[in-house]
Formats: C-alpha cells, sequence, structure tokens
C-alpha cells in the first residue's frame, strides 16, 4: 500500500471515533488514539523537512546507514517492537485535537506527501541527512520512512481501538 493511501486510510478511520474515543486514555503511560494520531502527523513532517533538507544539499554524504538502519530498510519497515524513545525525545504528544483538526492535518500531509512524489527521485541519492538512530539517509529513504512509521503504528491503532471497547 502506498504512503498516501495508507495516510488516507488512517483518516477516513478518524470518522469512526468520538470526541471522547479520541481522547480516551485507558492508563497514564498509554497514549490516545488522538495522541498517536499527532505523534504520526508531527514525525512525518519532521521526515519530510529532512526530505527536503536533502534537495537543498549540495555535497555529497559517502557514509550510510547504522546496522540497525541497514535492516530496517532491507525488511521495509519497523520490527514488530514497542519502541521506547529517550525521554527527551518522548515528550506526550498533544490530546487536545478535534477529528477535523486532525483530518485537516491529514490533508496537509497529504498534499505535501503527493507535492514530492514525483520529485523526490530526482534528488541526488547521495546528498543525505542524518537520522540520530538510522544514520545517512537519502531524501528517498527519508520519504519512505513515512509510510514504514504509519504502518508500525497500525498494530498500536488496533491495540487502542481494543482498549475502546
Amino acid at each position: 500500500m502506498s504512503e498516501l493511501n495508507l495516510i488516507n486510510t488512517y483518516k477516513n478511520e478518524l470518522q469512526k471515533y468520538s470526541s471522547e474515543q479520541l481522547r480516551y486514555k485507558s492508563e497514564e503511560a498509554v497514549w490516545s488514539i488522538g495522541q498517536m494520531y499527532d505523534h504520526l502527523i508531527l514525525v512525518a513532517h519532521e521526515y519530510l523537512d529532512n526530505m527536503e533538507t536533502c534537495a537543498t544539499l549540495n555535497e555529497e554524504q559517502p557514509l550510510g546507514k547504522t546496522e540497525f538502519g541497514e535492516h530496517l530498510f532491507k525488511i521495509g519497515g519497523f520490527p514488530p517492537i514497542k519502541i521506547k524513545l529517550p525521554d527527551e525525545l518522548n515528550a506526550p504528544p498533544n490530546n487536545s485535537d478535534s477529528n477535523d483538526v486532525l483530518i485537516s492535518r491529514l490533508d496537509q500531509l497529504i498534499l505535501r506527501l503527493s507535492q514530492w512524489e514525483s520529485k523526490v527521485d530526482k534528488i541526488n541519492p547521495n546528498y543525505k541527512v542524518e537520522h540520530g538512530g538510522f544514520g545517512w539517509l537519502n531524501a528517498r529513504e527519508w520519504y519512505d520512512l513515512v509510510g514504514m512509521h504509519f504502518r508500525h503504528h497500525l498494530r498500536q491503532k488496533d491495540e487502542l481501538e481494543q482498549r475502546l471497547a
């Protein structure tokens, strides 16, 4: 499934949650569905900012991915594990956006992805920006990471939906 189709699926699923369900936290350490959406959108824009930075570079980067980064791209996605970020990168996501606000934010993300879809492969693959865990990634890899990250959260989405029942 393409990045755009996947994000459209997330967007369409937003319709089925009430405001209460969107913000519901089954326990303090567990995100709400709304927080998961906020996280996905923020991270996607961060990845696309790095992709756009690759497009502006004019110096090639000889360094490559870390071992984990190589593995990630070889298997085409995150392993089926929960990833705990260090505390300084782990501020709780926003839990106040309405369905309409999240849909609007997803529309902006979809527009941004679609504007780059045909241009991303024209960016020199040796123009790279470093990712803290995966090493040096080029524009195509940053773009693909958006879809990989959305796919990674499908399991969490299912778990959160089960907690609503």
